[in-house]
């Protein structure tokens, strides 16, 4: 008898970078809790203006530095007894009733990047430090003159990351999910250090501009970052950022950015915008309801899942399965 528990297998936590809020959304002197693979922590933005984020415990009694927790300059202070931290280094710089800090009154501090309109974390199982990185695209900040404003979207799902990123892999599910017409000719290149990737899909599609040969372009850097855009309509263009954060093994945050060059807004923006929002909803029971499979068997149709799954193990320190290639290959 076929039991989730015993079909199931629980991948862990990937190792990377991670999107914990939108850039837009922490003022200076905003503190807020968070919780991130499997982590709880304080995510606050300093009197300079820059994003930190630490452990969120204090190291004195245990008090949660996200629930009441103040901005001071560049430190967090506890809400329970004024401790200060520091939001780079994670040590304590003040305690208003002691001389003498003591030396392991220190927080772990994380590393931040902010970009894309996201701010960032980097997580690593065993606490390794950044080992990669990703480009700027400061068309999601969204001060380009050419393009709209980006339009926020985000949803909490039951999945585990990697499998909601493999749909970007399974041109296949798109007829039978999303209701595709054709299966797009795809075609998948790996960057020399392994860690991006890109897959192009082309169909041709007509509209009141014309007909044309549309590319459909995904970046991807690790398991938590996928970039958008279509290419074939001169002048004009879509995109997307998709940042997927999981909180533990078996739930995600997935936020994403949507922007179209003003003289596709009207056209093909909103329509644009509108299609991804909906296609994430119709993923959402078969990602919850599925289970994992380590070693799944592949029929000669899916050599783009193979791929993929041989590329995802690079982001786990300890890989769960084995790579099989697909039947025919």
């Amino acid at each position: 008898m076929a039991k989730r528990e015993q079909e199931h297998v629980q991948l862990p936590i990937p190792n990377g970078w991670f999107a914990v809020e939108f850039s837009r959304e922490l003022r200076e002197g905003d503190v807020k809790p968070i919780h991130y693979c499997g982590e709880d922590l304080v995510l606050f933005r300093t009197r300079s203006g820059e994003a930190k984020v630490l452990d969120a415990f204090c190291p004195h009694l245990g008090a949660h530095l996200g629930y009441g927790g103040r901005v001071m300059a560049e430190t967090l202070r506890c809400p329970f007894h004024a401790w200060q931290f520091d939001g780079t280094s994670g040590k304590c710089t003040h305690i208003p009733y002691a001389e003498r800090i003591p030396p392991n009154a220190k927080l772990r501090a994380w590393e931040v990047q902010e970009k894309n309109g996201f701010i960032w974390i980097w997580f690593h199982s065993e606490g390794e430090a950044p080992q990669w990185d990703f480009p700027d695209r400061p068309l999601f900040e969204g001060n380009d003159e050419e393009w709209s404003e980006p339009r926020a979207f985000e949803k909490v799902l039951d999945a585990h990351i990697q499998d909601t990123h493999e749909n970007n892999n399974d041109p296949v599910h798109f007829l039978y999910v999303h209701s595709a017409t054709q299966m797009p000719e795809s075609e998948i290149t790996f960057t020399p250090d392994s860690t991006h990737y890109r897959i192009s899909s082309t169909n041709e599609i007509s509209n009141e501009l014309g007909t044309f040969k549309m590319t459909l372009v995904r970046d991807s850097w690790g398991l938590g970052l996928n970039c958008m855009h279509m290419d074939g309509i001169p002048g004009a263009g879509l995109q997307m950022f998709a940042a997927t954060t999981p909180i533990d093994e078996n739930r995600v945050h997935s936020r994403w950015l949507l922007t179209a060059s003003k003289n596709m807004v009207d056209l093909a923006g909103e329509e644009f915008m509108k299609n991804i929002t909906a296609g994430i909803e119709q993923d959402l029971d078969i990602w919850k309801h599925k289970v994992h499979r380590a070693n799944p068997v592949f029929c000669e149709g899916d050599h783009y899942l193979g791929d993929y799954r041989k590329w995802a193990r690079q982001f786990y320190s300890n890989p769960v399965g084995d790579v099989q290639k697909p039947e025919g290959r």
